[in-house]
């Protein structure tokens, strides 16, 4: 399929909700719809009815996993949800979330976005006293540790969790009668808070709050614990890091259009990287297009910058499925035309600039420019409304190899020779940052800068234990 060609993958959605006297579990379901754009490998969903905790989750779509039937089963009060994509090698039933426990204080449920830079460290060292896990997630780690610290109140125990954890994560925890949501110190992964009638939602978009009604009231801080009860909510501001590092990626390409995030639209963003990139980058052309969907805001922003026409020269197939079986090596790229359709009748003939948001390895970069070639396209300029990425991610994204960035093996002549573009023009990282509208440091752009604002223990063990381990994506 298209989009597992050549673009950076999302890490995972979850959703929570305390809401007494609600369908909790199939609002859930309605949440996590709106989230499936951040993991289409698995969903699930737990509940409590107070004394006991209900967990549905298999492989697949939201829309594959759950039926009536299945959601009438889980009742309660409290839900969580959480939907999951892993990289080769972790796709399995073992690794769904949420996970489901009982350690002293009695059951709780966990579902937790983003990646643990030490949880190789953790992992042996619970090992070595005796903790026994089952998958291959850094989730498993944090439910250990919440085990292992089973003396105190759960609030408590998440305290000290989070001062032998490192890395970036979101986390909802649900317990018989709570719901409590965490995020980490630097504010990596995005987490929300909305009221719903009777109740309080948490979720990694605003998208998902608009979905089941709920009204945005805030984001979770950095380092911040919110504790929702039968009392109301609360929280806990207990870990600052030395600054914050919400990741970039999230307004590039991550996160849906319509979300807001620390107070920031996303499309807005978009549209914004692609006026800066008219600034810096003039060509002489006939019309922008864009790589849909991702690369449509960035188009319509260089397109007014610019003032040369945007039209819809790439039709994209919204039907196609996630599991499309590629029947044979020679047929290989029927992946791409299926996704995409250039429209002969609009680009024939023509000088065009195509906006993407990002490129990764190039592959299907040079399957697009090809099939624009074959609709009579004049010239083809290929301009990325991000940075070149350069290094892996480590907190939650795919690019853990290195070797696997075309930017990060050839400069960009060879790049541009490679998709076989008439030009090729990524935006500056500065440009990036100016628009986005923060202070530069209010961001992680380690995958453009090799700047990693959370210590990462050992580069090359953790790649490896990365690429073993598949990539442990919550």
């Amino acid at each position: 399929m298209y989009a597992e060609l050549d673009k950076v993958k999302d890490e995972c959605g979850v959703f929570g909700i305390f809401a007494p006297h609600q369908d909790v579990a199939k609002l859930t379901y309605y949440g996590l719809y709106a989230l499936q754009h951040r993991g289409q490998e698995s969903a699930g969903i737990a509940t409590t009815n107070g004394s006991d905790i209900q967990l549905h989750k298999n492989m697949g779509l939201v829309t594959e996993v759950f039926t009536e039937d299945s959601l009438s089963k889980l009742h309660g009060d409290i839900a969580i949800g959480h939907v999951r994509y892993s990289t080769t090698g972790s796709s399995l039933l073992i690794n769904a979330q949420p996970l489901s426990f009982r350690y002293s204080r009695g059951k709780v449920a966990l579902a937790h976005n983003g990646n643990l830079t030490n949880a190789n460290e953790l992992r042996n060292s619970l090992g070595a006293t005796g903790s026994v896990f089952q998958s291959t997630t850094d989730s498993e780690v944090i439910v250990n540790l919440i085990a292992r610290y089973g003396q105190n109140p759960i609030e408590e125990a998440l305290m000290k969790c989070m001062i032998d954890i490192k890395g970036a994560y979101s986390l909802l925890v649900m317990t018989e009668d709570k719901l409590i949501g965490v995020r980490d110190p630097y504010g990596v992964r995005p987490l929300c808070i909305g009221k719903v009638d009777g109740g309080y939602v948490l979720a990694s978009e605003t998208c998902a709050l608009d979905t089941v009604g709920a009204d945005f009231l805030r984001d979770v801080e950095p380092g911040e614990i919110v504790i929702i009860d039968k009392n109301g909510i609360n929280s806990i501001n207990n870990l600052r890091g030395a600054r914050r590092a919400l990741c970039i990626f999230e307004f590039v390409y991550l996160a849906r259009p319509d979300s807001n995030i620390d107070g920031q639209n996303v499309v807005v963003t978009r549209r914004q990287f692609g006026r800066q990139l008219a600034k810096e980058c003039k060509i002489d052309a006939d019309i922008v297009i864009p790589v849909p969907d991702s690369g449509t805001a960035a188009a319509v922003g260089y397109a007014e910058e610019s003032g040369i026409p945007f039209e819809e020269g790439l039709m994209k197939n919204r039907y196609v499925g996630r599991t499309f079986i590629q029947p044979s090596q020679e047929m290989r790229d029927l992946a791409v035309r299926l996704k995409l359709n250039p429209v002969r009748s609009v680009l024939e003939g023509k000088r065009v600039i195509m906006v993407d948001d990002s490129i990764v390895r190039g592959t299907t970069s040079r399957k697009i420019v090809q099939m624009l070639r074959k609709a009579g396209v004049k010239e083809v300029h290929m301009l990325v409304s991000s940075s070149p990425i350069l290094h892996p991610c480590y907190y939650g994204i795919d690019t853990s190899a290195r070797a696997e960035l075309i930017a990060a093996q050839y400069d960009l002549d060879e790049i541009r020779e490679h998709i076989g573009a008439d030009s090729l023009h990524y935006l500056s990282l500065e440009g990036m940052l100016k628009s986005a509208g923060q202070e530069p440091g209010f961001f992680c752009n380690a995958c453009f800068s090799g700047k990693y604002p959370i210590e990462i223990p050992d580069f090359e063990h953790m790649s490896k234990y990365v690429m073993e381990t598949g990539g442990n994506y919550a």
